[in-house]
């Protein structure tokens, strides 16, 4: 446990949104699931909600004749009255041992169906199935033009020998690499040039574990498991590889309630990232751009409720700094709703102009997710009447290195075919070129 916290289990019912706003909201909950395109049903969470409300008053009510039954057997009475309250006893006992079983698996049932819901979205999140459907909001400079035949980062990097995909492809699969030479200093000075910049922000920096517990995967909106999981499980472990340093960050305060003055707190944590990427293929996936394993600096936030819009700006206008730092040409476009995930209320992604595809990839995104994660965490403050609320919790990419590398590489390459690195990068690798061997 932290110091001058206090530390509770992770919450009992793992709910994403709070069940008396389906019930009262149930329309607006239900055109929400329809917009982001997911599977889950609202009114078949008010039924369970509604047997479960009904079951928890009749084991109440069960328990007070028990109590009422006892304190009758404490007077003096005929021997077959008290043989009377007696079995009145025992069928009140076996009752309520049944009562409980069946309120349990109500329970259990009204968890699984709420955990399906996702979080509300943004009312300016633009209505739309997938990215094609994103909405820009600006640019930073424009493509990059060339006065002669530009080069993918696949090319570049196996003719400057610093990345080694095939090498990879032999020791541990598709969409692996080897960095080699220069590519490890500038992966290097990627990281370190970010993690400044975010501490100078006031954000602390963490190198995270690359394992955590499936509860806290679950916690933060990742599936650890079946088919359409995007993780990597641990065979015979209750653990996964991590696939974002936002688990592992946000799992730091699980099941704790944090003093008010202490928020908002900023956190930026290093970690590799594992993804299973099942099914991402095509010409737009290839290299470096999507891959089983890759380093991450993220950045997350926990705050007060009223905090997070602003502090959801805070971590767009960082990811604009740093790509701005780069003098790398960048977009930032609004998420719909088919395009947010379960748990963000909003999202913004940056997308670098990337040669090589001749088209904007996706290189940051920041979510504001309120208090979807915090929940289930079961991560809360202690507002100044001394009740105890849910936090709400950030996200952003700073950098992810691989996508990074694809940006830097493909616009900054020259026509002798070297690569020129941007300024901000030259005191931290103590090179300005990344020339053939």
């Amino acid at each position: 446990m932290h110091s001058g916290l206090v530390s509770l289990p992770l919450i009992e019912s793992n709910i994403m949104l709070d069940y008396r706003f389906i019930v009262e909201k149930l329309e607006a909950v239900k055109k929400n699931i329809t917009d982001r395109y997911m599977k889950a049903d609202a009114g078949e969470v008010v039924r369970l909600f509604t047997k479960r409300t009904e079951l928890s008053t009749a084991l109440q009510g069960l328990q007070q004749q028990r109590n009422t039954n006892a304190a009758a057997m404490k007077g003096k009475m005929e021997a077959s009255d008290r043989q009377a309250l007696v079995d009145e006893g025992k069928r009140l006992k076996d009752s309520i041992t049944a009562a409980e079983a069946e309120l349990a698996e109500a329970e259990k049932d009204l968890d699984r169906e709420a955990r399906k819901i996702p979080n509300m979205a943004h009312p300016d999140a633009p209505i739309g199935k997938e990215d094609k459907d994103n909405l820009e909001l600006r640019r930073f400079g424009e493509p990059t033009k060339f006065d002669f035949e530009p080069l993918d980062h696949v090319k570049l990097g196996q003719e400057l020998d610093i990345i080694d995909f095939d090498t990879a492809t032999k020791v541990s699969g598709i969409k692996f690499y080897y960095l080699k030479n220069e590519a490890v200093f500038l992966e290097l000075a990627l990281v370190r040039y970010a993690l400044d910049i975010l501490q100078k922000k006031g954000y602390v920096p963490f190198i995270t574990p690359d394992i955590a517990r499936e509860e806290i995967l679950e916690g933060i909106g990742f599936n650890p498991r079946g088919a359409e999981t995007n993780v990597y499980s641990l065979t015979g472990e209750d653990a996964c590889l991590v696939a974002t340093a936002e688990i592992t960050l946000g799992g730091y305060y699980s099941g704790e309630i944090l003093p008010m003055e202490k928020l908002p707190i900023r956190m930026a944590g290093l970690s590799h990232c594992f993804r299973r990427e099942a099914g991402a293929a095509g010409q737009f996936s290839r290299g470096l751009y999507r891959v089983h394993q890759f380093t991450k600096v993220e950045m997350f936030v926990v705050c007060l409720p009223e905090e997070s819009e602003r502090l959801h700006e805070e971590l767009l206008s960082i990811e604009e700094e740093i790509f701005r730092g780069l003098d790398i040409p960048f977009r930032v476009v609004e998420t719909c709703t088919g395009d947010l995930g379960a748990p963000a209320y909003r999202k913004w992604d940056l997308e670098a102009w990337m040669p090589g595809r001749n088209e904007w990839g996706e290189v940051t995104s920041t979510s504001n997710c309120t208090d979807y994660q915090s929940r289930r965490l079961n991560v809360r403050y202690k507002d100044g009447d001394g009740k105890n609320k849910f936090v709400h919790m950030l996200n952003g990419t700073a950098i992810a290195i691989s996508r990074g590398l694809v940006a830097i590489l493909e616009n900054f390459q020259q026509k002798d075919g070297s690569v020129k690195l941007p300024k901000a990068l030259v005191p931290y690798c103590g090179f300005e070129y990344i020339r053939r061997k």
